[in-house]
């Protein structure tokens, strides 16, 4: 019976995404969004498998445990649905609410979990609690993540539909842990949204009701799913909006955001001991240290001062921009993000030396390559787990490579290709 439910909403999902007006209207085929889907569908399928097969020794246990959550909150779901509903906002801390920044004793800290698992108990409603079903669903979802980001590429560059297509949807880290029954693909969704409703919104010149509904939906779901993620969108979206209308250059204004924002973020404790960031920060770097793992690393330790900050730059950035190495590789995955990593630096020399005569420092481009970087950072100076890091970092590579493939001159690679044979 699980076999013929699963086919059957495999079938009827497949047909789905040919028929909803934000897909067709990317410009891709029918065939093109069916396939799509499916790599989708398969990529969450492996990450299933992995979790079983490998899930101690590739830190994959937690997607099955919210399985086995989603199952009880299910029974209570068709039990008390008013209960099921109401129980994700409630809180017995005694800071309530306002544990903001904290890994303990903190609402924030349980809530990306816990509204995970009431999405997979919905999902349950209608495969019967079937795991592998639950993915079909959660790969429709997740599709508009990428998707959205896609058509606002394909509108910044144009004509550049392969080498978009590569960057936005099929790079293997991406593919793989936002395809996953796990918290990526929601945040990315997450970040699409406010990205895509920002950038047509000013395009256009203005904001209808359902655009700021669905950039207040975008912010919801990285808010409660990753929340410090918050801090590294809002100054570059300020940057952003003021390029747009200063009559200097965009990177002076983004720097100059960047320089506001770094001051702020050290201060930000004289107005409330509460935004104590860089505290916020060095701690859960030894929240990470006290994990160990099999993939952990050694690290320099960060203390809650610009001169440390300074200092773990460097390290901060080799972390999450070319770990794991070679020597790190100890199962599949960490094998399998290394082969990526060696592939993506062979993309930027790539774009380096071939790279078409296109105006990159815009003000949207710039916005791409400042969320980015600081979202990298922020995973440097407080992750030491390189399975976290490859995972965590998996939903920006889209905003660093998509820009880079559809400038690289493929045209003039091809030639070279065919002279030397």
């Amino acid at each position: 019976m699980e076999h013929l439910l699963f086919a059957a909403y495999l079938v009827g999902f497949s047909w789905l995404v040919t028929r909803v007006k934000f897909f067709t209207r990317s410009g891709l085929t029918p065939s093109q969004l069916v396939i799509l889907f499916l790599l989708k569908v398969m990529a969450g399928i492996f990450y299933g498998w992995i979790g079983v097969y490998y899930g101690e020794m590739a830190q994959m246990i937690d997607t099955w445990a919210y399985h086995v959550e989603s199952m009880q909150e299910y029974a209570m779901l068709k039990a008390h649905p008013l209960s099921f509903f109401t129980s994700l906002f409630h809180t017995t801390y005694e800071g309530g609410y306002t544990n903001f920044l904290t890994t303990h004793n903190s609402w924030w800290n349980d809530v990306k979990g816990n509204f995970l698992i009431k999405i997979m108990a919905v999902f349950n409603l209608f495969s019967f609690g079937h795991y592998y079903i639950n993915v079909i669903f959660y790969s429709f979802i997740t599709l508009f993540g990428p998707m959205a980001f896609y058509r606002v590429m394909q509108d910044v560059f144009g004509g550049r539909k392969f080498p978009l297509l590569a960057a936005c949807f099929l790079l293997p880290s991406f593919l793989y842990w936002t395809s996953g029954l796990h918290k990526e693909g929601l945040i990315f969704l997450g970040l699409s949204l406010m990205i895509y409703h920002f950038y047509f919104g000013f395009k256009e010149g203005r904001f209808p009701v359902y655009r700021v509904l669905l950039i207040l939906l975008g912010f919801c779901l990285v808010l409660i799913l990753r929340n410090f993620l918050i801090f590294t969108f809002l100054p570059p979206l300020v940057a952003w909006v003021l390029a747009r209308k200063l009559p200097v250059r965009p990177l002076y204004t983004f720097l100059g955001v960047l320089a506001l924002f770094l001051v702020f973020f050290f201060n930000a404790r004289y107005l409330h001991p509460k935004l104590d960031l860089p505290l916020a920060t060095s701690i859960k770097q030894r929240e990470f240290l006290r994990l160990g793992g099999g993939s952990a690393v050694n690290v320099n330790l960060l203390q809650p001062t610009p001169a440390s900050f300074l200092a773990n730059a460097p390290q901060a950035l080799s972390l999450t921009l070319v770990r794991p190495y070679p020597s790190d590789v100890r199962h599949l995955l960490s094998l399998a993000a290394a082969t990526e990593v060696v592939l993506l630096i062979l993309a930027f020399i790539t774009f380096l030396l071939w790279r078409r005569e296109t105006p990159m420092l815009t003000p949207f481009l710039l916005f791409l390559l400042f969320l980015s970087f600081g979202v990298l950072m922020m995973i440097g100076y407080t992750v030491n787990i390189l399975g976290a890091i490859v995972r965590y970092r998996s939903i920006i590579l889209p905003l660093l490579f998509a820009p880079m493939a559809a400038c690289i001159d493929w045209d003039r690679i091809g030639r070279l290709v065919r002279r030397a044979s």
